[in-house]
């Protein structure tokens, strides 16, 4: 049997393509960013309150990051 880890070439590194998402990769997304959306402007309106300024990001920004971060790990399940 051959030994391929002695050339510093790991087999297990292989470049999977990357996936174009599909339509209903945009329906979860659209469906976790209706629903982040109400909880982002809340806590968007008690930090500046708590804070008494305004947040780095608003409240929009910080829904469409969750939507992102949220939906690929519904996919990778």
């Amino acid at each position: 049997m051959t030994d391929h880890s002695t050339n510093g070439v790991d087999t297990h590194a292989e470049h999977h393509p990357v996936r174009t998402p599909h339509a209903e990769f945009y329906v979860y997304f659209a469906l976790i960013f209706l629903v982040a959306t109400p909880f982002a402007i809340l806590g968007w309106i008690a930090s500046a309150l708590m804070h008494g300024e305004m947040p780095d990001q608003n409240a929009i920004s910080r829904a469409w990051s969750e939507a992102q971060a949220i939906t690929p790990l519904i996919f990778r399940a």
